[in-house]
């Protein structure tokens, strides 16, 4: 059964999700908006994958007690990894109790929101926090990228992953724009703020800016990009936003007196952390 679902709003979207009997939606906590009041709302550690973190029906038959044992490992590694990744710690579950309900959900950043729709066949990769809910046949995952990624960029970089059937619903800042890797030579280059989330199949690394000559130093220092540029390759929809987090965090500090740019931008920021 399609989830329905309507994306309404212009500089702050919401999704307002029609939940019919049977269905089960569920966010990551902060996320919730409202609810109508035949729409109930249950809060659990775990995701889908792990039941929840609830037992699951006929659990003697399951395995008994080492299938509950089970269930609770997994369930405390989920945890374990988002908290790793600075994700919340739980989810919430909305489920109708009779007839149609309606819930309402929202990012945490002006901007925009997707509806993805997963077949089963390919995963999808978003940047920590661009989960907003999405079915319960879909299954919520930290990917942690290392490899070439890691080595180019000099640290790993945590994804959220999607996998299963259904709707999963993702929000980002500013507006967003939906591109494909290989119709650009099958490489594009962007702001490592920039991305959103990408199918699987598209390869996600991080280049430095140039090399460590004036034209590589200038880019760094004047260029507002720092050291580093995401790299996407491959076939495959990738989804940018047009405002960082970064870049909206110094306007607020600007605006309040407190710049902490420095007069370049780049490499100099005094940011504190």
């Amino acid at each position: 059964m399609t989830l329905q679902q309507e994306i309404v709003g212009n500089a702050m979207q919401m999704a307002v999700v029609s939940l019919q009997p049977g269905q089960t939606v569920y966010c990551e906590a902060g996320k919730f908006l409202f609810k109508t009041t035949n729409v109930t709302m249950e809060t659990r550690l775990g995701g889908p994958s792990s039941g929840g973190g609830q037992p699951q029906p006929g659990g003697s038959g399951s395995g008994g007690m080492g299938g509950l044992l089970r269930q609770a490992m997994g369930t405390a590694m989920q945890a374990g990894q988002r908290v790793l990744a600075g994700e919340s710690l739980a989810f919430q579950y909305f489920t109708t109790r009779d007839g149609e309900g309606t819930v309402g959900f929202a990012g945490v950043l002006p901007g925009e929101m997707r509806a993805l729709e997963l077949d089963g066949t390919r995963a999808w990769f978003a940047e920590k926090d661009a989960f907003v809910a999405a079915e319960s046949t879909v299954d919520f995952g930290i990917a942690f990228q290392g490899g070439r990624t890691g080595r180019s960029g000099g640290e790993g970089f945590v994804l959220e992953k999607f996998t299963g059937r259904g709707t999963v619903i993702i929000a980002g800042a500013g507006n967003f724009i939906d591109l494909n890797p290989a119709d650009f030579g099958g490489r594009i280059e962007v702001d490592t703020g920039c991305v959103v989330a990408f199918e699987e199949g598209i390869e996600y690394g991080v280049q430095r800016v140039g090399g460590l000559n004036r034209q590589g130093l200038m880019n760094a220092v004047f260029g507002g990009e720092g050291l580093s540029l995401a790299t996407l390759e491959g076939n495959g929809r990738v989804i940018l936003q047009s405002l960082t987090i970064e870049s909206l965090a110094n306007a607020l500090r600007k605006a309040q007196g407190g710049d902490k740019q420095g007069p370049t931008g780049g490499l100099f920021s005094t940011n504190a952390q």
